[in-house]
């Protein structure tokens, strides 16, 4: 299998070059890469735990679809193809783009675009890129958040981190 080539970004998101995915890593180049938050009509959240292959955050809960990006892809077309690849997924409608993230230590150099989509599952995970998963209502992932952080990605914990700070209207408010 060969290597996959990424596009190296500066801190504006313009391409400066292109290299290989372990040199990207282990140089800590700014990349590009794609979150989705895929929601059900309750309102939970899906969850993936990634492989326990992967080469970063083995076995971590992470955000219901992540990537990155193909040399010269868009984010908008990594954020459906990363969906069929890691859920099996087609959308059944646009995904909604909520917001950018800048590139950080936080999220593993990546400049991340995040984008929500409403689904109903069940899914079909790729073994491959994620162990299993499960949907969450927003209370309790911030309860687990605050118990055990460390079960989460880095890029997942600053995703939410934003998302939750920028939207106050997600269903699922813990039960009285």
């Amino acid at each position: 299998m060969s290597e996959e080539y990424f596009d190296v970004v500066d801190e504006n998101d313009v391409v400066i070059d292109r290299q290989p995915r372990s040199e990207v890593h282990r140089l800590g180049l700014c990349h590009r890469a794609v979150h989705i938050l895929v929601f059900n009509e309750r309102g939970e959240l899906f969850l993936q735990q990634r492989s326990l292959s992967k080469d970063t955050c083995p076995g971590l809960w992470d955000s219901s679809c992540s990537g990155h990006l193909d040399s010269g892809e868009s984010y908008s077309a990594a954020a459906v193809r990363e969906l069929g690849e890691e859920l099996g997924l087609i959308p059944s409608g646009p995904l909604e783009s909520l917001f950018v993230l800048p590139a950080s230590v936080a999220t593993g150099m990546e400049f991340c675009w995040v984008y929500r989509a409403t689904e109903p599952g069940p899914f079909v995970l790729q073994a491959t890129e994620v162990r299993g998963g499960g949907w969450f209502f927003r209370w309790q992932i911030d309860a687990w958040l605050a118990r055990e952080p460390e079960d989460f990605a880095s890029g997942f914990r600053a995703v939410w981190a934003e998302f939750t700070r920028s939207d106050r209207s997600l269903s699922g408010a813990h039960p009285s």
